[in-house]
């Protein structure tokens, strides 16, 4: 089999098994699932209570019984199929859709076996086969949407091996945490976002999607790598002289509506996904609801390091929803209309980065400032072309890009966001960009950088709320950080937080100055020193522009002297 390398790295963490180099569900799974299939007349399945029995009896004819489960999740599958469910969607459920997951699922070995076939070869140098992405790894893994809703189908049945995921800090995976918080402690937003996740698989089974997603582990090293961005120094932000990009502000909206195609901004945890198969339900396990194929990163992406990212491109929405964290509800069903690129992913472009949690006063410090504002850069980065390099990454000392010596000029180098690495003279180099089968023509590969020439930014108080950073230095932080990254523009919707009512008349003001990254940089860092040493108690817009924040009757606001 083609991939032996990637299926050894993930294999363990599968509920399938291999033998003479195939994958075999063990017999007595397919003789389980064989009786799903035939629906409730052949295995009498028509309740939540006998679902939880049918994972009960698939759990242990693949020897993981001994890997617990919530101990209340059999009450919350009975508490969903069998009571909040309607007797008509219940018939449905397990007349239709529980019969199609079966056979989805038997066919599971065969699309993985597929998979590996096809994502064996290296395109430009890219492999893209399904395995771990290890932290401090740059890599990318490809799946069709039919492969990632098989996968699903192993996490509803709760069959995916638990007991090895929390050492490589693997976030939770089987749905058992889902449906057992239902029971603990019902609540209706718990409720809805299993509506979520119900309403995909009932679309799944009636027509599967037959596109793919990318999942893609960014990194900027640590260590000088000629080969890579490494991680920026303060020295870099201060000397950059990188002019800023437009800042657009939406007072209302949301960051998944919007239509210019900018990446999309997923306030993560650094676990990917978070609280979405437990009970969180704020920005990120709200988009996990709406678009599940994004689930599937938690199978293979252990946490995120401070100079890491995860970039998802393709993933569909099939819900609709009203409201946030307790008023979240399910509103029905959600047509995608997105176009889809040369490597046939819907133009969804989502970048996961997570930020401090309660940093209080610490996030003043300049070494935390510049863990926010690297770790925002880290998930805005594409790879540019070689005269790009050239210009963005100054010989200063501070990050230096060099080019592997193999590339000759920019044609060389997709743009699809993959960061350079070599990790041995046999190993594969990896430049970036992707394909479905080796037919991918280089002329596809070109068109991809083009496509991500002009892709802004779309993103909102990431690290604010729950997670406690102050909103107008988040705000500021990621804008340096896209303008950097050479994105031309960025789209932040405040979702009406008092603390950023002033956003628009302030960015508006520094940008008419024709301030660079380091300008803006170097007043931050200045204000934060204020902060920590109690010099100020102001945030930072009031700081910075007292006279422009304060009521005044004439209206020209815009000339007023400030050195940067």
């Amino acid at each position: 089999m083609e991939g032996r390398e990637d299926l050894k790295s993930i294999l363990e963490y599968l509920p399938v098994v291999v033998r003479s180099c195939s994958l075999f569900w063990p017999s007595q799974a397919v003789d389980a699932l064989k009786a799903l299939a035939g629906g409730p007349e052949q295995s009498g399945l028509h309740s939540g209570e006998l679902l939880f029995t049918a994972i009960s009896d698939l759990r242990h004819s693949l020897s993981i019984s001994s890997h617990p489960v919530a101990p209340s999740a059999p009450h919350g599958y009975a508490l969903f199929f069998d009571e909040l469910m309607s007797r008509e969607e219940a018939r449905k459920w397990f007349g239709e859709v529980v019969p199609a997951l079966a056979n989805l699922l038997l066919r599971l070995p065969s699309l993985l076996e597929y998979h590996y076939q096809n994502a064996g070869g290296l395109i430009h140098g890219v492999k893209n086969g399904l395995r771990l992405l290890d932290s401090q790894a740059a890599g990318i893994v490809l799946l069709s949407q039919e492969l990632i809703s098989a996968l699903l189908g192993c996490s509803l049945f709760c069959l995916f091996p638990t007991n090895k995921r929390g050492a490589r800090h693997l976030p939770t995976i089987n749905f058992d945490h889902l449906f057992a918080t239902l029971y603990d402690s019902y609540s209706e937003q718990q409720e809805n976002k299993i509506r979520c996740i119900i309403h995909y698989f009932e679309r799944i089974s009636f027509h599967m999607p037959e596109g793919f997603v990318s999942f893609e582990r960014k990194v900027l090293p640590l260590e000088h790598d000629p080969l890579s961005i490494s991680y920026p120094k303060a020295s870099f932000w201060s000397k950059s002289d990188i002019p800023l990009c437009r800042f657009e502000v939406h007072s209302s909206g949301l960051i998944e509506d919007q239509s210019s195609g900018a990446l999309e901004v997923d306030f993560a945890n650094k676990y990917i996904g978070g609280g979405a198969l437990r009970r969180g339900c704020v920005q990120e396990e709200i988009r996990f609801m709406i678009n599940p194929e994004l689930i599937a990163s938690m199978l293979f992406m252990p946490s995120m390091e401070d100079n890491e990212a995860i970039e998802i491109i393709g993933a569909e929405r099939f819900s609709d929803y009203t409201g946030y964290a307790s008023s979240f509800r399910f509103a029905g069903d959600y047509v995608d209309k997105r176009d889809v690129d040369s490597l046939r992913r819907r133009k969804t472009r989502i970048i996961a980065i997570d930020a401090l949690c309660s940093p209080g006063m610490r996030q003043y410090k300049q070494e935390f400032l510049l863990r926010e504002t690297n770790k925002a850069f880290c998930g805005f980065f594409q790879q540019l072309k070689y005269q790009q390099h050239k210009r963005l990454f100054r010989e200063d000392g501070c990050s230096r890009v060099q080019l592997h010596p193999d590339v000759k000029d920019s044609s060389d180098i997709c743009s699809d966001n993959l960061l350079l690495q070599e990790t041995s003279e046999n190993s594969d180099k990896v430049f970036g960009g992707q394909s479905v089968h080796q037919q991918i023509r280089d002329s596809e590969m070109s068109s991809l950088d083009n496509e991500d020439d002009e892709v802004g930014i779309a993103t909102g108080n990431w690290g604010c709320g729950a997670f406690g950073g102050d909103p107008e230095v988040k705000a500021i932080v990621q804008w340096l950080a896209a303008s950097q990254a050479e994105r031309p523009f960025i789209l932040y919707y405040t979702f009406g937080m008092k603390a950023l009512r002033n956003i628009e008349q302030v960015t508006r003001w520094i940008h008419s100055h024709e301030w660079t990254v380091g300008d803006l940089w170097n007043l931050v860092v200045e204000y934060s020193t204020q902060r920590l040493k109690g010099e100020t108690d102001d945030g930072f817009f009031t700081w910075l522009l007292p006279s422009l924040l304060a009521p005044r009757h004439d209206t020209d606001m815009l000339d007023l002297p400030i050195s940067p």
